[in-house]
């Protein structure tokens, strides 16, 4: 039986959502907080982008010294060969790559307006694939975009050419949430017996079903012989309505009745980081958690009427499938009543030696001198200049403990001209 793998795309989906975004560094502690839960993979930007290069340099170094892994961190980018010769000359060390291109017939008239042929796309992804395998790309996943508006039969065409070109993986986009349980079981079912590659499933809940459709595609790929791939973004956040949601995926996956028995997830997925993942990931968007979202919502654990009050005190199952544990809830929320010392863009050293050492304990003497420590402030109060918000204390100590990586996500170089 295949397996089903988690590639979350908060870093890449998740920041194109209208109105929103991160700085760099609340997407590198995204990174760190999907490797701690185990997630196999973080679309973690786009290498054609200038202003994330640094960034993107950055993850890849936390990479190589063991920060970030085993998760794999994974560029997204046009496939078309100028854009793969872009992404190795502003980030060299990547290794993982999706390269995306518009299937559809309506895309294909309604945006490139005709300028392209379906044969022109094929043309183009298989070019790319060539391209980013001559630079040693490790691993190639190439999109279908709006693939569930695309003819199921030049569907197999695209996936065929990629597959007898190198790829590794094909990404079926239902970008416009358009698919359905049903239709995105048999497409995906399709796909794999016919292309022979695993299956990504990319879904947007523009109709609801987002969730839905990512386990029944899934399904499907696996019943076609061929691993499954599903993306996921972190509280749903994505284009328009969102995406598939990251825990709500995981739970169905793991909870849902019969599924789990008979289709696994390739990686140990601890769920105990979910709560704490939900959270930052709000306070970073600025974007509350909906109070009824699956897991991680102010209500999932919550009873009000008298008859499900009463069951869940005799035995928590009556009225729930998961306890709350198991999601790391259940810590006491602590409000500063008192003193606090708070340390930002315009904070001092004291107050900083304070606050690092309240995070860090003893570690916090490990300061070489004052020279450091100064050195150590700036980077904190220029973390807050471009987050705009206090700093949470993870953030604070990654810049601690990797000063000089904190450095590099924290500069912006404009492009000269």
């Amino acid at each position: 039986m295949g397996k089903i793998y988690i590639i979350d795309v908060t870093n890449r989906d998740g920041v194109q959502t209208a109105k929103l975004g991160l700085s760099k560094l609340e997407k590198t502690m995204i990174n760190i907080y999907l490797n701690e839960m185990g997630v196999f993979q973080s679309e973690f930007g786009f290498p054609t982008t200038h202003h994330e290069s640094l960034y993107l340099q950055a993850n890849l170094e936390l990479a190589q010294m063991g920060v970030l892994k085993p998760i794999r961190l994974g560029g997204w980018i046009r496939a078309i060969p100028q854009d793969v010769d872009t992404t190795f000359k502003l980030v060299p060390g990547i290794k993982h790559l999706n390269l995306s291109i518009s299937t559809s017939d309506q895309m294909i008239y309604g945006k490139f307006l005709g300028k392209k042929s379906r044969e022109d796309i094929i043309a183009d992804m298989v070019e790319a694939v060539r391209v980013a395998k001559q630079y040693g790309a490790e691993t190639i996943g190439v999109n279908a975009e709006d693939g569930s508006r695309t003819d199921l039969g030049y569907l197999i065409k695209f996936g065929l050419a990629a597959r007898e070109n190198g790829a590794h993986r094909m990404r079926y986009c239902d970008t416009l949430g358009y698919d359905n349980p049903f239709t995105i079981y048999s497409t995906a079912k399709a796909l794999a017996e016919n292309v022979g590659l695993p299956v990504e499933l990319h879904c947007h809940g523009d109709l609801g079903m987002a969730v839905a459709n990512s386990i029944a595609g899934a399904k499907g790929a696996i019943d076609g012989g061929q691993d499954a791939y599903i993306n996921t973004t972190v509280n749903g956040i994505g284009e328009r309505a969102g995406n598939a949601d990251l825990v709500a995926v995981l739970l169905a996956a793991t909870k849902s009745k019969g599924f789990c028995q008979e289709y696994q997830l390739a990686n140990r997925i601890d769920l105990s980081k979910a709560w704490k993942l939900a959270r930052f990931a709000s306070y970073a968007f600025k974007v509350p958690i909906p109070i009824n979202q699956p897991g991680v919502g102010a209500n999932a654990f919550a009873h009000a009427s008298g008859i499900h009050a009463d069951g869940v005190l005799k035995d928590s199952c009556n009225y729930e499938l998961y306890d709350f544990t198991e999601l790391g809830r259940g810590e006491a929320e602590t409000v500063e009543t008192g003193r606090e010392i708070c340390t930002g863009e315009y904070g001092g050293i004291s107050g900083f030696r304070h606050v690092i050492g309240r995070i860090m304990g003893d570690m916090a003497i490990a300061f070489r001198d004052s020279k450091e420590a100064e050195e150590v402030l700036e980077l904190v109060r220029y973390a807050n200049v471009e987050a705009q918000k206090p700093l949470v204390e993870d953030e604070l100590a990654f810049i601690y403990k990797y000063p000089s990586i904190a450095r590099k996500i924290l500069t912006l170089k404009p492009l000269e001209y």
